[in-house]
């Protein structure tokens, strides 16, 4: 059995939570020991929100250390930046391009990053980035764009599309599940 290790990363409330809900679901479907844990940094105000999702024959803690995640999952760029030395070498990161400024760029004392994605790529990662938001629009809101990041992580595995479809199905509540189901086709289609 495979295993693996994936960061979901991004700015409180973005849906991280969520995301790593539907895939923690997945992978238990698939019959995967899985461990998730949640760190949420200071969320209300915008701050880092990180997700641990391991899973494999047996997994005994959630922790991604430095150089260990398979894979990062971005909801903004400066946070993909921010997470880079937990990628493995030649790991993947698939990232929103949206941009949210942090407080420091807010405030004025200092300037967003420039050329962020060259600097992903120049550290050896396999980088997907896409504008999610946009998509998330297009599916019918702009909250499904962690459902979008999942679907472009889809492609990037085997299982089948509708195992992610159930999985989406038990942890989204029905009254949001037709934006979601295309939210997902948009990411993984794009």
């Amino acid at each position: 059995m495979n295993s693996g290790s994936i960061m979901i990363v991004g700015v409180g409330g973005q849906g991280s939570l969520l995301a790593s809900r539907i895939l923690g679901t997945l992978l238990l479907e698939e019959g995967y020991d899985v461990k998730v844990s949640e760190v949420h940094g200071m969320s209300q105000r915008g701050g880092s929100v990180v997700t641990y999702v391991k899973y494999g024959d047996r997994v005994y803690s959630p922790i991604i250390t430095k150089g260990e995640a398979d894979c990062i999952v971005s909801f903004e760029l400066l946070e993909a930046a921010r997470w880079l030395p937990s990628l493995k070498a030649g790991g993947t990161i698939i990232t929103n391009t949206q941009q949210i400024d942090p407080m420091p760029v807010v405030n004025g004392v200092a300037q967003y990053p420039a050329d962020i994605l060259s600097k992903l790529e120049a550290h050896g990662a396999q980088v997907h980035a896409l504008d999610c938001l946009s998509l998330a629009e297009e599916a019918g809101s702009a909250k499904a764009t962690n459902v979008v990041l999942l679907g472009r992580l889809s492609t990037l595995w085997t299982y089948p599309e509708e195992k992610w479809m159930q999985a989406l199905e038990r942890c989204v509540p029905e009254r949001f599940l037709e934006i979601n189901r295309r939210a997902f086709a948009l990411g993984r289609n794009k």
